[in-house]
């Protein structure tokens, strides 16, 4: 019965795209996955893949108050297209973006629907902490 009710939780997590805790061996490590779903956001998931397929990182060291130097880093130099949102990947949000960080001309809605999306799951986080950012 405990197994059983194991598996409902997990499965329940994996359909609702709730973070999903992973195991911490010490505090400096990812303490959650959030998962971004392609089929409600596919150019910024797209993006996502490409940009870790290249080599940048899916682990995001949260910093909100440094997200605008880093959003001006990550832009400088490339353009505004007409109709287009450039995405930054890793996030501004994160540590990890900022100067050198994968853009990509996507589409506004997709882009900042994605945006809002990971931004509401990562309200309960705290700053440094680690999490990963996947496509599902």
């Amino acid at each position: 019965m405990q197994r059983f009710l194991i598996l409902v939780i997990f499965t329940m997590f994996l359909m609702t795209g709730c973070q999903i805790p992973e195991k911490s061996s010490h505090a400096d490590s990812v303490v959650a996955t959030i998962e971004l779903p392609a089929d409600r956001y596919p150019e910024t998931a797209k993006h996502i893949k490409e940009a870790v397929q290249k080599g940048e990182t899916d682990i995001c060291t949260i910093d909100r108050a440094g997200a605008e130097k880093r959003r001006e880093e990550s832009l400088k130099g490339i353009p505004t297209k007409k109709g287009y949102d450039r995405d930054e990947f890793p996030m501004a949000l994160c540590l990890q973006g900022g100067k050198g960080a994968d853009i990509a001309y996507i589409s506004p809605s997709d882009n900042r629907g994605a945006g809002s999306y990971i931004g509401n799951k990562l309200e309960g986080f705290r700053d440094g902490q680690k999490v990963r950012i996947v496509v599902r």
